[in-house]
């Protein structure tokens, strides 16, 4: 063999070991590198697993931690909260039932003594003409006549003070408005139905005698009303007296 030839056979096969050499050494950096990564999962994977075991232990204690408050202070003190609230709430519901009781049964009792008076649409009136009731002629300016004032109407009236009483003649001259007494005077209330009266002082003359006057007809109206009911007159003759200081005819309170 030449020299040459044995030069390049030395050198085939020194290439050739230095191929396997590297191949080695890839082998081995690759076996590395796995083992490296390997590693690294596994440590990720414990470090993940203790991190969620941390995470999950953390949410449990919470999840305790914050239901206590809720079921036994929290849910205590919105019970005890809620029940102080109702206790009050009834109370000031009590309150104000009673309040409201109180200002009705007020309410009541004012429409009781606060009773409307009675009007003249709601009243009729007429003579007392029973056998004690008719006046004696001869009683000197002693004796009375009596009206009656009867609630027709359907709910009770209040009435007291004077009536106004207005005496017209015949042939419609000039009229005579009684005279009232000095009396004290109340009120009454008039169910319907009810009746009350008032009496009228009466001076009565002789048919024909010098001064008298017989009137035709009474107007009698009611205290603080307006209108009147009219009444035709069902005694003798008066002496008349409409320009007296103290005349004997005149008018008595209701009641």
């Amino acid at each position: 063999m030449s020299s040459s030839a044995t030069a390049r056979t030395a050198r085939t096969a020194r290439r050739r070991t230095l191929r396997i050499a590297a191949a080695a050494l890839t082998a081995a950096a690759g076996l590395t590198l796995t083992a490296c990564s390997g590693s690294d999962a596994a440590s990720g994977t414990k470090a993940a697993a203790h991190l969620d075991s941390d995470a999950a232990a953390a949410d449990t204690s919470a999840g305790v931690q914050g239901s206590e408050p809720q079921t036994d202070s929290g849910a205590k003190g919105d019970s005890e909260a809620g029940a102080k609230a109702g206790t009050e709430a009834d109370a000031k519901a009590g309150s104000a039932g009673r309040q409201a009781a109180g200002a009705q049964g007020s309410r009541g009792g004012k429409a009781g003594s606060g009773v409307q008076r009675c009007h003249t649409s709601g009243l009729k009136a007429v003579f007392a003409t029973g056998e004690d009731a008719v006046p004696d002629p001869d009683a000197q300016g002693a004796t009375t006549t009596s009206i009656v004032l009867t609630n027709k109407g359907s709910r009770s009236c209040k009435i007291g003070g004077f009536a106004g009483v207005d005496l017209k003649p015949d042939a419609g001259g000039p009229g005579w408005s009684l005279a009232r007494s000095s009396a004290k005077h109340g009120s009454i209330t008039l169910a319907p139905g009810d009746s009350t009266d008032f009496t009228i002082n009466l001076a009565l003359a002789k048919e024909n005698e010098e001064g008298s006057w017989k009137p035709a007809t009474v107007a009698v109206t009611p205290p603080n009303e307006t209108t009147s009911l009219t009444l035709k007159w069902p005694w003798g003759p008066l002496v008349h007296q409409d320009g007296a200081t103290h005349p004997a005819t005149f008018v008595n309170p209701i009641g």
